[in-house]
């Protein structure tokens, strides 16, 4: 993916089905970074401007993609997007630019979804997929998908134990706000769920598991160093799952690997604390 990221799936097609219906050629978007700088792609390549709002604690690395891409960021708020949306919104409201919002709308995953077509083309026996799980537009379009191509596959969701919310929502069936989501996978920093994203999620999800930072760390150093693979804290979420449980599903597993932006910090974390366990 040119962003280093699945996302740039979702942001081209959203953007591409609402250019006939809109007047404005400017998307607004709140982002911790992968989904910013999608968006920011996804206007460039369609002649549109872009303006994404950061949390002030982001990641150095995503937000030099969103700067390259041309983008005006703003920053926001803390860790997690609260303020960032918020003030995304009333951008949008006050200037009439299209608010392309990542948890709800309608046409974004769509985008994701290509991602079971290319899978089940490439392995048409999967039996099980491990899907990192955020704001749940990933596994929203993948699940989807997938179940329209195999009736018995299974969905696996995978969230942050420091940023459990959609995890508590799936288990309660309904929408469990959580206090921070304070946890090394900016990528999986939700903590107000969406009420018709947890009903979606009932309906296509399977299990949703909790990984730990150090799981997230060790996953990112196994597949940097066995699999030459660089994966950022959510993109290996669905790795650091599958090895804490490998013998749970058995089968043709898929593991999902959604980005790649890591920070230097964060490689010699994982690289470290690979080093200091043995090979499972």
């Amino acid at each position: 993916m040119p962003t280093g990221s699945f996302k740039v799936r979702g942001a081209i097609y959203a953007l591409h089905a609402n250019e006939q219906r809109l007047t404005t050629r400017e998307v607004v978007a709140s982002s911790t970074g992968n989904h910013g700088a999608a968006v920011a792609y996804a206007a460039k390549l369609l002649g549109w401007r872009a303006r994404i709002y950061l949390p002030e604690k982001n990641n150095p690395v995503k937000r030099n993609n969103i700067a390259r891409l041309g983008a005006a960021i703003e920053e926001r708020g803390a860790i997690d997007l609260a303020e960032a949306f918020d003030a995304a919104s009333e951008y949008a409201r006050k200037s009439g630019a299209y608010f392309l919002n990542d948890a709800t709308d309608p046409d974004l995953p769509a985008g994701p979804g290509t991602i079971a077509v290319e899978m089940f083309e490439q392995q048409p026996d999967i039996d099980v997929i491990y899907v990192p799980m955020g704001d749940t537009a990933l596994i929203r379009g993948v699940a989807d998908a997938a179940k329209e191509i195999s009736k018995n596959v299974k969905i696996i969701g995978v969230q942050s134990e420091r940023a459990p919310s959609y995890f508590l929502s799936w288990k309660e069936g309904h929408a469990v706000k959580t206090e921070t989501c304070d946890t090394i996978a900016d990528g999986l920093a939700t903590r107000t769920p969406v009420a018709a994203n947890v009903a979606a999620i009932r309906q296509l999800v399977d299990e949703v598991l909790l990984v730990s930072e150090d799981e997230m760390l060790q996953a990112i150093g196994r597949l940097v160093t066995d699999e030459h693979i660089v994966a950022e804290p959510a993109g290996a979420a669905a790795t650091a799952a599958y090895l804490k449980t490998p013998d749970v599903h058995r089968g043709n597993v898929a593991l999902l690997v959604t980005g790649a932006n890591a920070s230097t910090r964060v490689l010699r974390q994982a690289i470290a604390a690979y080093d200091r366990e043995p090979t499972p």
